[in-house]
């Protein structure tokens, strides 16, 4: 298999499968349950393709593999790569900086060494499966720049990236000491996809800004060639949820779930990674007044959050996660009520399945992020909706907001506001929330995420002549 030529190629950083081990020690791999795999499915089945990806593990060398109708090929990465090039220049340099420095960036040399090492490793073991005139679509903010250096092992290529986090504007961009080798290794795609409007906006301009190159709206002129940036805003297998949704299996967890919270009559729920860029903080903050204040009834009402765990040798998670502990924890001994905390906060992931009985278990969605690229969370809530109920709460700083504009919108910087909000969404009545929730399911549908992949590779793929 290590010879074998694909005519499609996904090159993101982590592969689509899980690794599971049962009592026995055997390893099996199963599919993971994310919304870009489920869309490359097909996509892999009817070109034959290949995913390129870590397993996970440090220090692990593995042969190609299938598994789900895909061909996999592992890279391998170190424990000094994963704590440089992954959690240090990917997740403590790239994303804090490309959201809108909520926590402050940190530039260290040693980090970028790791990350063009490791870019370039993804970039020659996608050189190496490509098929000729093969496409190569390249994921997200730890692999930028990997199109220029496949472009440079093989022109031949149609290269595609997809960043699915916001891109900042030029103003703090710049402050990365890297901000034109990042660019130059964009460029070396055909098509570069953003999320909204405005990330494509902002790397045409910081192209023209600090690269001096040519632009015209979405393109960007690179000596020969004309580079294409526009927006492709990602969605959920929406069907699914909603067949996943409708089962009596998750029916049942969800009349369950509210029996285990004390059967209120309003049951809140937020769902997140456990995220600095998530708005936690201010969430908490908002709920524990709002019951603290007694405009929130502990008896009738409660709010769940899970926050998945997420990144936990990073100081700023680790600090995180003390923040909002000691927030649950002051807010539920303030109430001293004896019996249900208003508060319920678990720190745990979860399968799919229960992840649709909390959805639908709940009566109000709150996702109020600080700067979110999309954030599925929100469409999966609206896609588990079947009967044109529920309501959500929606950060206007979430790319979801562009398109889910039946949302009860929130600054989540604004704490009063955040409060009304809450308090409007729950009063509200039911014939208002019917027709927000009808137009939203109406759009989440018909931009599902075969609708995302079909639009970026139908653009992506070469004219004929």
């Amino acid at each position: 298999m290590a010879d074998q030529k694909y005519d499609f190629v996904v090159v993101a950083n982590r592969l689509p499968v899980d690794r599971h081990r049962d009592a026995d020690g055997n390893v099996t791999w199963r599919t993971s349950p994310g919304g870009l795999v489920t869309a490359m499915e097909p996509v892999m089945a009817s070109h034959d393709g290949a995913w390129i990806g870590w397993t996970g593990a440090p220090d692990e060398e593995l042969e190609p593999f299938d598994e789900a109708h895909m061909h996999l090929v592992p890279v391998p990465l170190s424990q000094q790569e994963i704590n440089e090039y992954y959690e240090g220049f990917s997740n403590s340099t790239l994303w804090p900086l490309y959201h809108d420095a909520v926590e402050a960036p940190e530039f260290h040399r040693e980090w970028w060494d790791a990350y063009v090492q490791v870019n370039q490793r993804f970039a020659d073991r996608a050189a190496a499966v490509a098929d000729k005139h093969a496409t190569v679509w390249v994921q997200d903010y730890q692999l930028q720049l990997v199109p220029a250096m496949l472009r440079e092992q093989r022109p031949d290529l149609r290269i595609g990236f997809f960043l699915h986090i916001p891109f900042p504007p030029v103003e703090l961009f710049q402050q990365l000491p890297w901000r034109r080798q990042i660019c130059e290794g964009l460029l070396g795609a055909d098509l570069v996809g953003f999320q909204l409007n405005g990330g494509a906006r902002n790397f045409v301009r910081t192209c023209r800004v600090r690269l001096g190159l040519k632009t015209h709206r979405d393109q960007i002129n690179v000596e020969d060639r004309i580079v294409e940036a526009r927006a492709y805003p990602i969605s959920i297998d929406a069907q699914g949820f909603a067949d996943l949704a409708g089962t009596e299996e998750v029916a049942a967890r969800a009349i369950e779930i509210r029996e285990d919270l004390g059967s209120p009559e309003t049951l809140f729920v937020g769902i997140d990674r456990l995220d600095y860029t998530k708005g936690l903080r201010q969430r908490f903050q908002a709920f524990g007044e709002l019951f603290s204040s007694g405009q929130l009834d502990p008896d009738s009402t409660h709010f769940l959050q899970v926050a998945t765990p997420s990144r936990e040798r990073v100081e700023q998670y680790m600090r995180l996660r003390d923040d909002i502990e000691l927030l649950v924890g002051r807010t539920n001994g303030h109430i001293g009520r004896i019996g249900m905390p208003p508060i319920s906060y678990l720190h745990a992931s979860y399968p799919r399945t229960e992840m649709a009985a909390l959805y639908r278990a709940a009566d109000i969605m709150v996702v109020t992020p600080l700067r979110d690229g999309m954030n599925l969370v929100a469409k999966e809530f609206i896609a588990c909706r079947d009967g044109n109920n529920g309501a959500l709460v929606l950060s206007e700083f979430a790319g979801a907001a562009a398109e889910l504009k039946q949302a009860y919108m929130v600054n989540p910087h604004d704490i009063n506001g955040l409060k009304n909000v809450i308090l409007r969404t729950m009063d509200d009545d039911a014939a208002n929330r019917a027709r927000r929730m009808k137009a939203m399911r109406k759009q989440v549908f018909e931009h599902d995420i075969n609708h995302w992949a079909d639009r970026f590779l139908s653009d992506l793929a070469p004219e004929e002549d």
